[in-house]
């Protein structure tokens, strides 16, 4: 590096809480499309924020590989390094395999979530959200967030792969564990993981419409414990970025003013929130990530052979090579990186699902709660300390008490 340029960047601190915005705007002022970063315990990594240079990434595979195993830092690494559950090696899961078995897998996984009915979808989402509305809805107020976006997702995910709804808090509390990465963190996984198996176990015998029993019936040739590993994945990163992009959404719709048609009504405006929240407050703001097969460079930069390079996805979708007016409304661009890109973007299907899951959730809540509001002031809304996904920590509200439905589809 050179001895005048600017440090590396550590990938923590406050503005990743307050306002990343600002933060990934200095880094690209002081270090370019692409800059030296430091993990915890001061690991260096180089972060990709410009849109070109992580186009170029996502889309070759071989020479960004997602094989962990290429990381020239693995002799540093502790047993106990606090990042290793986001950045894993030798795991079995479809995160980390790379070539055609990755893309047998993605198929697996493709046809198995593109099998469900987005109507049945719909119809799911809707009564799981007409039971949560119904446990809030005499009160008066209460938290989005925690009595309501991170309830949903994995309660209709847990439905479509298999789960009985009898089990669904259960892998609720069990999920919400494992991502908060509290004191419950490993009793959560260790649920989750139990759970996945004793649920294959069971489609095994007795296959269902799901899409646990279309993965395990796929004649691809993987391990009860592959399809075990990916069905988690899919779980893990179908619940938390939808909880956050429902949030976050809603937040927008009720701190602009572009957005309040929807409080009255205005469907449309759902969706532009939505894409909105895309562009701007992302859910998934940064992936690790990829690993240089060999020496090469990006972005005016020599990436040394197994370097980590992270997916700034946030910053990417802010460059202002491709946003030049940041202030103006995205329409229907969904040109954004949010899903990632390339082979090991998410696959449409799950991306389609996701949408389901949050629209209909959003627009739920509009319909039942049609004058909430935000009970505190917008700038006492906080954020979760995370350099990897960006949602509220809560997102307090008042409305009319109405009464509830009794569970009604």
């Amino acid at each position: 590096m050179n001895p005048a340029e600017p440090a590396p960047v550590p990938l923590s601190g406050p503005l990743f809480h307050t306002d990343p915005v600002e933060l990934y705007r200095r880094i690209r002022r002081d270090h370019g499309a692409v800059a030296p970063v430091v993990l915890d315990g001061d690991v260096p990594a180089w972060l990709v924020l410009g849109y070109r240079e992580l186009h170029q990434v996502t889309s070759d595979p071989v020479l960004f590989s997602r094989d962990s195993e290429l990381w020239n830092q693995w002799d540093a690494i502790p047993a106990d390094w606090p990042l290793l559950p986001m950045i894993g090696r030798r795991q079995p899961s479809i995160l980390y395999t790379v070539g055609e078995r990755h893309r047998e897998r993605a198929e697996v996984i493709s046809a198995a979530l593109e099998a469900v009915d987005p109507f049945e979808l719909r119809q799911r989402a809707e009564r799981f959200a007409d039971e949560l509305i119904d446990g809030l809805c005499g009160k008066g107020a209460c938290d989005i967030i925690a009595e309501y976006a991170m309830l949903l997702p994995v309660r209709v995910l847990a439905s479509i792969y298999g789960f009985a709804d009898a089990q669904g808090p259960a892998l609720v509390t069990a999920m919400n564990d494992m991502i908060n990465g509290g004191p419950g963190a490993l009793a959560g996984q260790q649920h989750l993981g139990g759970s996945m198996v004793a649920l294959l176990a069971a489609k095994a015998e007795t296959p269902g419409d799901d899409v646990a029993s279309r993965m395990l019936g796929n004649t691809a040739g993987f391990t009860v414990e592959e399809v075990a590993q990916d069905l988690m994945v899919m779980m893990a990163a179908g619940h938390q970025p939808t909880a956050d992009w429902i949030g976050n959404s809603l937040r927008l719709m009720l701190t602009d003013d572009r957005f309040a048609a929807s409080l009255s009504g205005g469907r449309h405006s759902v969706g532009e929130a939505m894409n909105e929240v895309l562009w701007e407050d992302t859910p998934t703001q940064n992936v690790a990530g990829r690993w240089a097969s060999r020496d090469t460079h990006l972005g005016g930069r020599h990436i040394g052979h197994g370097d980590l390079v992270l997916l700034g996805l946030a910053a990417a979708n802010a460059d202002p090579h491709v946003r030049a007016d940041a202030g103006a409304l995205t329409g229907g661009n969904n040109a954004h990186l949010s899903f990632g890109h390339g082979e090991h973007r998410c696959p449409f299907p799950a991306q389609e699902v996701a949408e389901t899951i949050a629209r209909t959730g959003i627009e739920v809540l509009l319909d039942r709660l049609p004058d909430v509001d935000l009970a505190v002031a917008e700038p006492a809304l906080t954020r979760r300390p995370s350099p990897w996904l960006r949602g509220l920590t809560a997102l307090p509200v008042t409305y009319t008490p109405t009464p509830a439905l009794g569970g009604t589809a």
